[in-house]
C-alpha cells in the first residue's frame, strides 16, 4: 500500500502554467483529478499506517518509516522538469563511476529501500536473527534495483515513449558518463521532458555503451540477490523468489 500510495502522489499534475489560457472544463479535470489522487494515496499511506501500528512493534515502525523517508528523498535526486519527472544531472569534470553513483542512489531511495525493509521486517517479525534481517534487507533491496536496471533497458531497446517519465534510465545514465554531449538534447526537457526528442536520445543510447553496461547490472544486481537467497533454507517460497530472479535476468 505504501508503494502504491506513493505512485499516485507521484501523479498529481503540477498546474504550474497560466491558467487563464486554459480552458475551464479542461482545468476543472486536473484539478478533480489532483484531489482525488491526493486523497487516494493519503488513504493508502494512512491506512498501511494503522495496519502497522495494530502490530505493536516500535522497531517496524521505525523501519518503515525510515522507508517511507527515503521516499521523499528519492523526489530531490538529481534534476526534475516541471513536472516532477527526472533528468540526469549534470556530471562533475572527472565523471568517472558516474552514473553508476547517480542511479543506485535514486532507484535506492525510490524503490530499493521500502522492498529491503519490508524483507527485513518481515523476518523481524518472525523472529530471526539481526544478522538474517539485514540478509533480508540486502535481498530486498538488490531484487529492486534489478528489476529497475530491467524495465529501464525494456525501455531503451523498446524505444518506448514512457522513457520520458524516466530519462535517468541507466542505459541513458551510462551514456551521459561516456558522452556528456547528451546532455544538449536531455536539457530541452527541463520545462517539459515532452519537449525531448526520445527517439533521437535512444539512437544515440544504442550506439553507445550504456546497453551493455545495464545488461551487467541487470545481472549484477540478480546474482547478488541470489547469492544471498541461499542463505536462506530451502522452501516453496524461496523457490518462487528464485524464479522472479531468474525472470528478471531472462533478457
Amino acid at each position: 500500500m505504501i508503494r502504491t500510495s506513493n505512485l499516485i502522489h507521484r501523479g498529481l499534475v503540477n498546474i504550474n502554467i497560466d491558467t487563464e489560457s486554459m480552458d475551464s472544463t479542461e482545468l476543472n479535470n486536473i484539478t478533480f483529478g489532483n484531489k482525488i489522487a491526493l486523497l487516494c494515496g493519503d488513504y493508502l499511506l494512512s491506512t498501511s499506517c494503522v495496519e502497522m501500528a495494530a502490530l505493536k512493534n516500535q522497531d517496524l515502525l521505525l523501519l518503515i518509516s525510515t522507508a517511507v523517508r527515503d521516499l521523499c528523498q528519492a523526489e530531490f535526486v538529481v534534476r526534475r522538469d516541471n513536472q516532477n519527472f527526472p533528468i540526469p544531472s549534470i556530471p562533475t569534470e572527472d565523471c568517472t563511476g558516474y552514473a553508476l553513483k547517480e542511479w543506485t542512489l535514486l532507484n535506492t531511495y525510490g524503490a530499493g529501500s521500502l522492498l529491503g525493509k519490508s524483507c527485513q521486517s518481515t523476518l523481524k517479525i518472525a523472529g530471526h536473527s539481526k544478522e538474517i534481517e539485514e540478509k533480508g534487507y540486502e535481498f530486498g533491496k538488490h531484487l529492486a534495483l534489478a528489476w529497475q536496471a530491467s524495465l529501464d533497458l525494456g525501455l531503451c531497446i523498446n524505444k518506448d515513449k514512457g522513457i520520458l517519465q524516466n530519462l535517468c534510465a541507466a542505459p541513458i545514465m551510462f551514456h551521459v558518463e561516456h558522452d556528456p554531449s547528451l546532455l544538449i538534447e536531455l536539457d530541452k526537457g527541463l520545462d517539459s521532458v515532452e519537449n525531448v526528442d526520445y527517439l533521437k536520445v535512444l539512437d544515440i543510447v544504442t550506439t553507445g555503451p550504456g546497453i551493455g553496461l545495464t545488461k551487467e547490472l541487470v545481472k549484477k544486481h540478480s546474482q547478488k540477490a541470489m547469492e544471498i537467497l541461499s542463505v536462506f533454507k530451502e522452501s516453496d517460497a524461496r523457490k518462487a523468489l528464485s524464479n522472479i530472479i531468474v525472470a528478471i535476468g531472462d533478457f
